[in-house]
């Protein structure tokens, strides 16, 4: 079933604001009915949910093969090798390897992830590495972390049509997030605000002659 979320706009799948029961477990969870007028919520709940970067859309990255973005994403905050001071730091435990975490989704690889910050606090360090680059985490600017995240989503796009498909369906909707976010998170964790630029420019390749 279609429907017009917005006067005079084009028509979108009714079930992406289908209203969905709340999970108690679920605390993060935005659910699809809090969408305003013109807005639609990222929900995992819908097919919508392959713009999360917690999808299983595999994409290859600069001759690398990773399960999906928030893999990527993670596998940065672990070491690179034996040789990775993260690697040799006295008293710290990690559960997998980098070649892992890049195999994994959703909620295994943010885990993941949830572990590898708990060691970085403890090691007291704020940086993640790519192919041997330190660069800064969390850092408020677009910096060199947040314009591989982009790249890697450019990826996933590319070498998944579904997710090109999807994101060219939503139109000119505001597209949020399906979770609880922090106030003041660094640019990269806007993943809904990068899909909506990449949008914007798949829209206008798409308009010209």
């Amino acid at each position: 079933a279609l429907h017009s979320r917005v006067a005079g706009a084009q028509p979108y799948p009714a079930l992406w604001w289908t209203p969905a029961a709340p999970d108690p477990k679920a605390t993060w969870e935005i659910l699809p009915q809090a969408a305003q007028p013109g807005e639609v919520i990222l929900s995992k709940r819908n097919e919508l949910g392959i713009l999360s970067n917690f999808a299983a859309t595999p994409f290859m990255f600069r001759g690398r093969q990773y399960a999906s973005v928030e893999g990527f994403w993670q596998m940065m905050l672990y070491p690179e090798g034996p040789a990775d001071p993260r690697a040799a730091a006295a008293g710290i435990q990690w559960p997998h390897t980098r070649e892992q975490v890049a195999e994994m989704i959703a909620f295994d690889a943010k885990e993941a992830g949830s572990i590898a910050e708990s060691n970085m606090r403890k090691m007291r360090i704020d940086w993640v590495t790519f192919e041997g680059r330190r660069m800064p985490y969390r850092s408020k600017t677009k910096g060199e972390h947040y314009r591989l995240i982009v790249a890697a989503m450019r990826a996933k796009l590319e070498q998944n049509p579904r997710v090109r498909e999807i994101l060219l369906q939503t139109g000119n909707l505001l597209l949020r997030a399906d979770h609880i976010e922090e106030p003041d998170a660094p640019p990269e964790w806007r993943y809904y605000r990068i899909w909506m630029e990449i949008r914007s420019e798949l829209q206008r390749r798409n308009s010209l002659p």
